[in-house]
């Protein structure tokens, strides 16, 4: 087993990578991460040879410590910082991400783990590295998924003794039942995978096979390129962007208790009676009332003090949904309660299916959210508003937009 292990080091070394990835996907998963301080405190766990916590380092200005348990990659990453000039923003430290107990509670901005989640599992990972995220921060990582609903028996039979796989929207909804809120999902491009297999093709080729436990760890890399070149339909890398949902709040789906409470708190939101009437006539439409999209947010002491709906709307006949309206009674106003209740209803949307979530409102809001310009999708409402007060939200990161205008539902009386 020692001569298999060291082959597999030896083969992997000097691999710009250590799994599927890019600098591209990297920005992307950053970007979904939303505003960071001026100096985030960034922990790159199984950073390898550390392509991401240079590009951290250098391009979000972070301070990163860098784990692996591989000395090697950690000397290779201090060397490249150095050489970057980098050095007083990347510190190294050898550990097993799976004990990380010398590291204090609420420590970093971000953590980081591309390609690497699968040494400890997604579900522990998301139960034992929250404990390190400051108030606020974010959980990046990427994990292999099946990428369809029936994977082939090859794949299926690989993957059953390398490594539990599950979908994308199976760990969405782990990470949701788990405390946190989904930010976004990014699908890696097969792009990422030629990053990381053309290297170590090479490398493969160029092998001393008469090491011992060379010939093994060249025929497993092989056998991986292989299935990945004859089955990548069937699974895939994805990038998860995670934060922990607000303790302060307690945010789920309305009641019929609820209703006269929702009622009070859109009547006291907004200047007209208008968004009272709204929400009772969506009720009413079963063409556009979507069950489980009508959210609340209780404040400590069990009061509803927010409410959110999703509802079905069309871009050119296809579906989508509408967020409309979000009300924060005004005693909970400017608390995070809003907030609070709308990522709560974004994660059921996502877990639902949905895929696009269309909103009419303040541009200086809804980007928190992840929500841009609809035009940038070619989506239009039928009437006339600014351009950046309608937007969009792609939910699962992947696959043609529908372009076109918006159909909304009667009772919007558009």
């Amino acid at each position: 087993m020692n001569a298999l292990r060291d082959a597999f080091f030896a083969l992997h070394h000097g691999l710009p990578r250590q799994g599927p990835g890019s600098d591209a996907t990297t920005r992307r998963l950053l970007a979904l991460a939303g505003p960071l301080p001026e100096r985030p405190r960034v922990l790159d766990l199984g950073c390898g040879p550390g392509r991401s916590a240079l590009l951290l380092a250098a391009e979000a200005g972070a301070d990163v410590t860098a784990v692996d348990l591989h000395e090697p990659f950690l000397a290779g990453l201090r060397s490249a910082a150095a050489d970057r000039g980098l050095t007083d923003r990347v510190r190294t430290l050898r550990a097993d991400m799976g004990a990380l107990g010398e590291l204090p509670d609420a420590s970093f901005d971000l953590v980081w783990a591309e390609s690497s989640v699968f040494v400890l599992g997604f579900d522990r990972a998301l139960a034992e590295w929250r404990r390190l995220l400051a108030p606020g921060g974010t959980l990046v990582l990427t994990e292999c998924v099946w990428t369809t609903e029936e994977p082939g028996p090859e794949a299926r039979a690989f993957w059953a003794d390398a490594y539990p796989l599950r979908t994308v929207s199976d760990n969405a909804a782990a990470a949701v039942g788990a405390g946190y809120h989904v930010l976004g999902t990014v699908p890696q491009p097969e792009g990422d995978w030629d990053e990381y297999y053309g290297p170590l093709a090479r490398h493969a080729d160029a092998a001393d096979t008469t090491v011992p436990g060379m010939a093994e760890a060249v025929a497993a890399a092989r056998a991986e390129i292989a299935l990945r070149r004859e089955h990548s339909a069937d699974y895939g890398y994805t990038g998860f962007v995670l934060r922990p949902a607000d303790p302060r709040w307690t945010v789920r789906e309305e009641t019929a208790d609820d209703v006269p409470r929702v009622r009070e708190i859109n009547a006291a939101a907004f200047p007209t009676p208008g968004e009272s009437a709204l929400v009772d006539a969506l009720r009413a439409d079963p063409n556009a009332w979507l069950p489980g999209l009508s959210y609340v947010a209780e404040a400590p002491d069990g009061t509803v003090a927010a409410y959110a709906l999703i509802t079905r709307c069309h871009v050119d006949g296809a579906p989508a949904a509408a967020l409309a309206p979000v009300a924060v009674a005004p005693a909970y106003q400017r608390t995070g309660a809003g907030q609070a209740v709308v990522r709560a209803v974004l994660d059921a949307a996502r877990l639902r299916g949905e895929r696009l979530v269309l909103v009419l409102g303040h541009p200086e809001y809804y980007p928190r959210f992840g929500f841009v310009r609809a035009s940038a999708y070619g989506i239009k409402p039928a009437f006339e508003v600014p351009d950046d007060a309608m937007m969009a939200l792609l939910l699962d990161g992947s696959g043609p937009v529908t372009r076109g205008t918006i159909s909304y539902p009667a009772a919007f009386g558009v």
